[in-house]
């Protein structure tokens, strides 16, 4: 008896609900495409993963993220000499490029410096 009720009430909602699910599905399509681009932060993780992959450096940290024309541009500190102390590290900044979809393009690095160096102040 009571799956003849909830076939019965989805009877008379289902003009009303005919009427507004392909306003449903509409939304969610747009939602979902935009969920299937990737974040900022999943795009530097991809940037860092395929850098350390083609590399073998050790990423430090992620300094910088910019959208370009062509996908995204990210900045990422890099050890590439460890030393003791470990002020006295030579360190690295790699330019990355990856697509929208996160897929490396290019890398080069941009520059090296100690550590214990302060850059711009």
């Amino acid at each position: 008896m009571t799956q003849p009720r909830k076939r019965s009430a989805r009877s008379t909602g289902s003009s009303d609900h005919a009427t507004s699910e392909p306003a449903r599905k509409s939304t969610r399509s747009s939602a979902q495409r935009r969920d299937s681009r990737p974040s900022p932060a999943q795009l530097a993780r991809a940037a860092v993963e395929q850098l350390i992959e083609i590399s073998g450096v050790e990423a430090e940290s992620v300094s910088g993220l910019e959208r370009t024309d062509d996908g995204w541009s990210v900045r990422v500190e890099v050890v590439e000499v460890h030393r003791i102390p470990d002020a006295t590290s030579v360190m690295a900044s790699y330019q990355v490029e990856v697509d929208d979809n996160g897929v490396l393009q290019s890398y080069r690095r941009a520059q090296r410096y100690y550590r214990n160096q302060a850059g711009e102040v």
